[in-house]
C-alpha cells in the first residue's frame, strides 16, 4: 500500500510536467519567446537606457553640490622688501635701500575646505532640455513598436513556411498512395502483356523521383525548426510537434494612414526634440544664478619666521645694533572662515560658441524634416505597392484553386484510361504530376496572400496579428 501511494504521488508530479513537455508550443508562445530572445530588440532596449539616464540627470541638477578639499605640506616664502628714497628735506632724507630686507617664513601648513553649490536658475535651458530629451523617449519608445512588428513578421513567416511544409509534406504523401495503387495495376497490366516494360519503368521512376523529393522536404523541414530554435530557444522536440495549417486571410481596409507608421511618429517627435533643443541652446544669453557656501579652516604648525636684517634700526649712540625678526610662533589657526552668497554667470560675449551651437540644432532640425518628407514618399508607395501585391495574391488563389481542380479532375480520367488499357503510364504520370503541382501551387498562393497580408498592415502600422493566428 505504501509503495502504490509513492508510485501515485510520483506519477501526479512528473507526468503533468511531461505532457506539458511534450505539448506543441502555440504561435503566441513562439511569440513571446522569441520577443525575449531578438538581439535586435534587446539592443534597441538598452540604448534607450541611456536616454532614461540623461532624463534622470537633468532632474537632478538642481540638487546641491557639496565637495571636501584639503591640503597639508611644507610651506617655506620669502618676501622681499625693497624701500625707495625717502626725501622730505630738510626734515627727513632716507637714502634708497636703507631699509631693504628679506622675510622668511617656513613651517608646516593645512588647508581644508568645503564648497556647497546648489543652481537657482539656468537661464531655461534646464526646462527645454528635460522637454527635448522627453520627446527623443518618446521617440525611441514608438521605434520599438517598429522593431516588434519586424519581430512578429519574421515569426510569421517561418511559422507559415513550416505550414507550408506540411502542407506540402501531406501532398506528396498523397502522390504516394495513388502512385503505389498505380503500382499494382502497372505490376498487374505487366503479367497479362497490356503495358511494355518501358511503361512499367517509367512508374517507378515516377515513385523515385517523389521519394526524392519527399528528403528534399525533409531537409526544409529540419532547417525551418533550426530557425525556431534559434529564434524562440524552444526545444526542438516540442517545435517538431508543431501542425500548422495554412489558411487564407480576409483583411478590411486600411482605417490609419502612413502618417501612423512608426517612423513618420517617431520622426515628428525627433523634430519636437530639435525644437527644444534650440530654444535651450539660444539660452546662451541669459544670467544664471546659483546658490554658493564655503568653510575654510588654515593651519600653521611649526614655523619660523625671521628676516635677514634688522626690523629694529640700531642706536649707535646707545651702543644698541637693533633686532632682527626671529619669531617661532605656537601653531595659528583660523575657523571658521564662512563665505555664503548668491552668484551669477553671464556670458555677454562668448565667441559666438552659443550662437553656433544654436545654428547646429537647426541644422539638426532641417535633416530631421528632410527625412520625414523623404519618408513619407516612401511609404505612400510602399503602401500602394503593397496593396497591389496583396490584391494580386488573393486573386491567384481563386485561380489556383480552379487549377487544383481541373488537376485532380485530369487525374482521375487517367487513372481510369490507364486501369482499362486506353492510354500509356507517361500521360498518367503526367497528370499526377499537374495535380502534385497545382496542389504545391495552391499552397504557395495561400503563403504568398499571407505575406502580402501582413506587409500591408504593416504599411499603416496596423499589424494585428490575431487575423492570422487564434491566440487565447
Amino acid at each position: 500500500m505504501k509503495n502504490n501511494l509513492l508510485i501515485f504521488t510520483f506519477s501526479f508530479f512528473a507526468f503533468p510536467a511531461w505532457g506539458w513537455a511534450q505539448s506543441a508550443p502555440d504561435f503566441k508562445e513562439l511569440l513571446d519567446s522569441a520577443m525575449v530572445r531578438d538581439s535586435n530588440l534587446k539592443m534597441q532596449v538598452t540604448q534607450n537606457k541611456l536616454t532614461d539616464l540623461d532624463e534622470h540627470k537633468l532632474k537632478d541638477i538642481f540638487l546641491p553640490t557639496l565637495e571636501l578639499s584639503g591640503k597639508a605640506g611644507y610651506l617655506n616664502g620669502t618676501a622681499r622688501l625693497t624701500s625707495p628714497e625717502i626725501n622730505l628735506a630738510p626734515f627727513i632724507n632716507i637714502p634708497e635701500g636703507t631699509f631693504n630686507n628679506n622675510f622668511n617664513v617656513s613651517g608646516f601648513s593645512g588647508v581644508a575646505k568645503a564648497d556647497a553649490k546648489m543652481l537657482l536658475y539656468s537661464g531655461g535651458k534646464v526646462k527645454y532640455l528635460k522637454k527635448a530629451v522627453e520627446e527623443k523617449k518618446k521617440s525611441e519608445d514608438i521605434l520599438l513598436e517598429k522593431t516588434r512588428d519586424e519581430v512578429m513578421a519574421t515569426i510569421s513567416k517561418a511559422y507559415d513556411q513550416l505550414a507550408l511544409i506540411h502542407q506540402s509534406k501531406k501532398v506528396l504523401d498523397e502522390s504516394k498512395k495513388r502512385l503505389d495503387i498505380n503500382k499494382k495495376t502497372a505490376d498487374k497490366a505487366l503479367g497479362y502483356g497490356l503495358i511494355t516494360p518501358y511503361d512499367h519503368k517509367k512508374i517507378e521512376l515516377a515513385q523515385a523521383t517523389l521519394n526524392a523529393k519527399v528528403v528534399e522536404y525533409e531537409g526544409k523541414k529540419e532547417l525551418l525548426l533550426t530557425q525556431l530554435y534559434i529564434l524562440t530557444g524552444i526545444d526542438r522536440e516540442r517545435l517538431r510537434m508543431i501542425d500548422p495549417v495554412l489558411s487564407p486571410v480576409e483583411l478590411l481596409a486600411a482605417e490609419k494612414g502612413i502618417e501612423q507608421r512608426a517612423e513618420i511618429r517617431a520622426l515628428e517627435h525627433g523634430i519636437s526634440a530639435a525644437n527644444y533643443k534650440i530654444k535651450a541652446e539660444r539660452t546662451w544669453m541669459i544670467p544664471k544664478v546659483q546658490l554658493m557656501a564655503s568653510a575654510y579652516y588654515i593651519g600653521l604648525y611649526g614655523n619660523r619666521i625671521k628676516s635677514s636684517e634688522n626690523v629694529v634700526p640700531a642706536v649707535p649712540l646707545l651702543g644698541y645694533e637693533g633686532k632682527k625678526l626671529d619669531w617661532s610662533p605656537n601653531n595659528i589657526n583660523v575657523f571658521p572662515l564662512i563665505t555664503a552668497g548668491v552668484g551669477f554667470k553671464w556670458e555677454i560675449f562668448d565667441g559666438k560658441e552659443g550662437k553656433h551651437a544654436e545654428e547646429t540644432a537647426k541644422v539638426g532640425k532641417e535633416v530631421l524634416q528632410n527625412q520625414k518628407e523623404d519618408a513619407l514618399k516612401k511609404l505612400t508607395l510602399n503602401l500602394a505597392n503593397n496593396q497591389t501585391n496583396y490584391d494580386i495574391a488573393t486573386a491567384q488563389i481563386t485561380l489556383k484553386a480552379k487549377e487544383k481542380e481541373l488537376a485532380k479532375n485530369a487525374l482521375v480520367q487517367a487513372e481510369k484510361e490507364f486501369r482499362y488499357g486506353m492510354s500509356k503510364s507517361s500521360q498518367l504520370i503526367d497528370a499526377e504530376n499537374d495535380l502534385e503541382t497545382s496542389e504545391l501551387e495552391y499552397q504557395n498562393a495561400i503563403f504568398n496572400q499571407r505575406r502580402a497580408g501582413i506587409e500591408l498592415m504593416r504599411s499603416t502600422q496596423e499589424l494585428d496579428i490575431t487575423k492570422f493566428y487564434l491566440i487565447p
